[in-house]
C-alpha cells in the first residue's frame, strides 16, 4: 500500500473535523444574534398607538390591526431560553389562551388596554363576560390588579369560617350592592333575580345547609355526615365544589379536615372574595373549561344548582366525564338538586348521567316545593361513586 492511500482516512477525518467545527461555531454565532436568555428583545412587530413592545422573542407573530398588540404578545409562541426539551417535545412554549379570544376584537381591545408593568383597569365586568364566552384563561397579564381602599387584614381561623368580613376587603365597582349589609339583605329587599341571592347572609340558611340527620330535612337534602359515613373513615381527604356559592360547602368539610376548593364566578356578588375571607380556596373558572387537576385525584366532587338543564347537553356530557376523569377510583360525585322540568329527567338527563358510568348510591328526585306543582319543576340529588374499574 503507497504513502496516499494511507494518509487518505486521515485527511477524511480532518475534514469532517472542520465541518462539524464550522456548523457548530454558525449554529452559535446564529442563535446568539436571535435570542439571550438573559435579555428581554423588544419584537419590531407593532399595533398603532401603543407604546411599549409587542413581545419578548415571539416566534411567528403576525400583525393584525383587529387585536391588541399585548394580546398578540402574550398569545404568540415564546422560545425557550435553551432551545428544545423533550418535556414540550418543542423549543418554544404556546401559552394556553382561549381561541375564543380572537372571536371579541372590541371587548379584548377594551380589556387589554393597559400600561404593561402599571396598574390594570377596574373592570371586572368586562374581564367575567369574555371569561364567560370562553376567553380562558384571560390573557392580561402583565399589570397590578385595583387593591380596596382601606383593606385590613382577614379574621383569623377559625373565627373567619362563620364571620362576615370587613367591606373595606372588596372592590365594590363591579357590583349592585357596596357593602355586605346590602348583600345580606337582599333576599328580602332586592326584587329580580340574582345567583344565591342568600349566600352572604351566613346567619340565615347558610347556617344550616347540609347539617342534621335524615328525619330533619327534606328527602332532597343529604347530610354532610350521611355522606361520609358512605366511605371509611378519613378516605375523603380533598375535592371540589363546582359553582359553590359562598364557600359554606368548603367549610362545613374544613371543620371534618376535608380540604375543598370551591369554583365561584362573581355574578352581581363578590363571591371569591368572601370565599378567601372564609379561609377557603375559591377557584375563578366557568363550568365550560377542563377542570385543573390531574387525572384520579380527587376524593369528592359536589355541586349544588349549578348544574342544571340551563346547560347545553352536550357540554354538561363533557363536564361529567372531567368530573369522573378527576375523580379518584372510589371517589364520590354528590350532584345536589339537579334542577329540571317535567320529562326532561326520564328523556334526557337520566340516561346522559348514567352514560358516564358512575355507580349509584343514593338517587332521590322530587318536585321543587315553591313552584313545582304548577310549573312541573323538579330536583334530582344523586349520590354517585367512581368505580374501581372502567367497565365498557
Amino acid at each position: 500500500m503507497d504513502s496516499s492511500q494511507k494518509l487518505k482516512p486521515f485527511s477524511t477525518n480532518v475534514f469532517f473535523l472542520v465541518v462539524l467545527f464550522s456548523t457548530n461555531f454558525l449554529t452559535f454565532l446564529f442563535s446568539s444574534s436571535l435570542y439571550s436568555p438573559c435579555s428581554i428583545t423588544p419584537s419590531t412587530t407593532h399595533v398603532a398607538a401603543v407604546d411599549y413592545p409587542v413581545s419578548d422573542n415571539v416566534v411567528n407573530s403576525q400583525t393584525t390591526t383587529d387585536l391588541p398588540s399585548e394580546f398578540i404578545s402574550f398569545t404568540s409562541p415564546q422560545l425557550l431560553p435553551f432551545g428544545f426539551t423533550t418535556n414540550f417535545d418543542s423549543d418554544s412554549i404556546i401559552p394556553p389562551v382561549g381561541h375564543p379570544c380572537n372571536f371579541f376584537a372590541n371587548d379584548l381591545s377594551r380589556y387589554m388596554s393597559y400600561r404593561v408593568n402599571g396598574s390594570c383597569p377596574d373592570d371586572e365586568l368586562l374581564a367575567q363576560k369574555l371569561l364567560l364566552k370562553g376567553c380562558e384563561p384571560l390573557p392580561r397579564r402583565r399589570c397590578r390588579p385595583t387593591t380596596p381602599h382601606e383593606y385590613q387584614e382577614p379574621y383569623p381561623l377559625p373565627a373567619s369560617l362563620w364571620s362576615t368580613p370587613p367591606d373595606s376587603s372588596v372592590v365594590w365597582t363591579a357590583y349592585t350592592c357596596k357593602n355586605y349589609s346590602c348583600l345580606i339583605n337582599r333576599k328580602r329587599n332586592q326584587k329580580g333575580f340574582d345567583d344565591c341571592k342568600d349566600c352572604f347572609d351566613l346567619e340565615g340558611t347558610e347556617r344550616h345547609r347540609w347539617i342534621g340527620s335524615k328525619s330533619e330535612h327534606n328527602e332532597l337534602d343529604f347530610a354532610i355526615d350521611e355522606v361520609l359515613e358512605m366511605k371509611k373513615r378519613g378516605t375523603v381527604r380533598i375535592g371540589l365544589d363546582i359553582g359553590g356559592g359562598a364557600g359554606t360547602f368548603a367549610v362545613r368539610m374544613l371543620e371534618r379536615n376535608i380540604t375543598i376548593v370551591t369554583t365561584s364566578m362573581n355574578l352581581n356578588g363578590p363571591f371569591n372574595s368572601f370565599i378567601a375571607s372564609r379561609g377557603v380556596v375559591p377557584l375563578y373558572i366557568s363550568i365550560s373549561q377542563r377542570l385543573p387537576f390531574f387525572d384520579n385525584t380527587l376524593d369528592i366532587v359536589h355541586s349544588m344548582h349549578v348544574l342544571s338543564n340551563w346547560i347545553p347537553n352536550t357540554l354538561l356530557h363533557f363536564l361529567l366525564f372531567d368530573i369522573y376523569r378527576v375523580l379518584r377510583p372510589g371517589g364520590l360525585f354528590w350532584l345536589d338538586h339537579f334542577f329540571c322540568v317535567d320529562k326532561q329527567m326520564e328523556e334526557v338527563y337520566k340516561p346522559l348521567i348514567e352514560s358516564v358510568g358512575f355507580k349509584k348510591l343514593k338517587w332521590v328526585v322530587g318536585k321543587k316545593l315553591d313552584r313545582g306543582p304548577e310549573l312541573r319543576e323538579m330536583y334530582l340529588s344523586a349520590l354517585l361513586e367512581k368505580p374501581l374499574r372502567n367497565h365498557g
